[in-house]
């Protein structure tokens, strides 16, 4: 089951849209001083169903959205599993039936049978689903390992907590940013992000899209189980989170902002599948002299923030 769509609240915005060419500008200069090697450039998007990125459809454009749905607060300190949406239900509310969705998000609890962490990467065309979703979950049978498995086409919810990308998934114009050798204290999506915070202090800005870490090893998480005792505090948390260092290739989906926009935004979130069998949350490379992104991504025209926690806070927004 999942919420009724009519019972959920929506805030909807218009996001400020910097012409592409802008950001290169911005984000060529910026990340200088975040990495060694650095090459923006706009270019006509890839055909990104192919290797290495194999996502649901080949481009990131046309009624570029970005959604976040529910937050945090409905998995900390104890969590709420009555809160399960159904993506075509998103993709209405978001005035997208049609639509190419990629994202960060908790996985379906009620068909995995556990928590799990959501790769969604799918593609809703006349209330049928094309499922290409991955899902990672610690297999508690084998020492804690992850273990990741792709959603059925019959499998379309979100449960908790996402920011998703949607899209008509046309071809068109990207940014396209490739950088090598890390040398700041930031992990990729951050160094973009606080790049565009600092040059449009005044704009809320938003970015879909994908990254490939073509080399090195990534720390990143997949949740446990849902805990049984409250979750205050991030040591807690981290407690409770289970930590891996997964390698490249690793293929990242997921949404930025350069601010919450007074709309209790999460401002990154990027989850990563690979086809080595290691899938979870993105957090930052832990071997920046050799690691290296390729990323591409597109702006979106508009932001839907769905069921909001009314009662909020900052932990679990790293």
């Amino acid at each position: 089951m999942a919420l009724n769509p009519s019972s959920l609240p929506v805030v909807h915005k218009k996001l400020d849209v910097v012409p592409l060419e802008n950001l290169k500008e911005v984000l060529s200069k910026g990340l200088k001083n975040c990495f060694k090697e650095v090459e923006v450039s706009v270019v006509d998007c890839p055909d990104l169903t192919q290797k290495p990125f194999t996502l649901a459809k080949s481009g990131l454009g046309g009624s570029t959205k970005l959604v976040e749905v529910g937050g945090p607060p409905f998995l900390f300190p104890l969590v709420q599993k009555d809160k399960v949406y159904d993506l075509k239900d998103i993709a209405k509310i978001a005035n997208l039936e049609n639509a190419f969705i990629i994202g960060a998000g908790a996985g379906p609890h009620p068909y995995a049978g556990v928590n799990c962490e959501g790769i969604y990467n799918l593609v809703i065309e006349n209330g049928n689903v094309q499922q290409q979703t991955r899902i990672a979950k610690v297999d508690q049978q084998r020492n804690e390992t992850c273990k990741q498995e792709v959603l059925p086409n019959s499998e379309s919810r979100i449960a908790l907590l996402g920011n998703l990308f949607l899209s008509e998934g046309k071809p068109g114009k990207v940014l396209k940013v490739h950088v090598k050798n890390r040398t700041g204290n930031h992990d990729f999506i951050a160094s973009i992000r606080q790049c565009l915070e600092k040059e449009y202090p005044n704009k809320l800005l938003g970015l879909g899209g994908t990254f490939l870490l073509k080399e090195g090893k990534a720390k990143q998480h997949v949740m446990r189980d849902f805990s049984k005792t409250p979750l205050r505090t991030e040591a807690e948390l981290n407690e409770w989170l289970k930590f891996y260092n997964m390698s490249a290739p690793l293929v990242a989906v997921g949404t930025l902002t350069n601010g919450e926009g007074g709309m209790d935004l999460r401002v990154q979130h990027f989850h990563s599948f690979s086809d080595h069998g290691e899938a979870g949350h993105y957090h930052i490379d832990v071997t920046p002299e050799v690691a290296e992104y390729l990323g591409y991504f597109n702006v979106g025209e508009d932001i839907y923030r769905i069921d909001a926690p009314v009662e909020t806070h900052m932990l679990g927004r790293d």
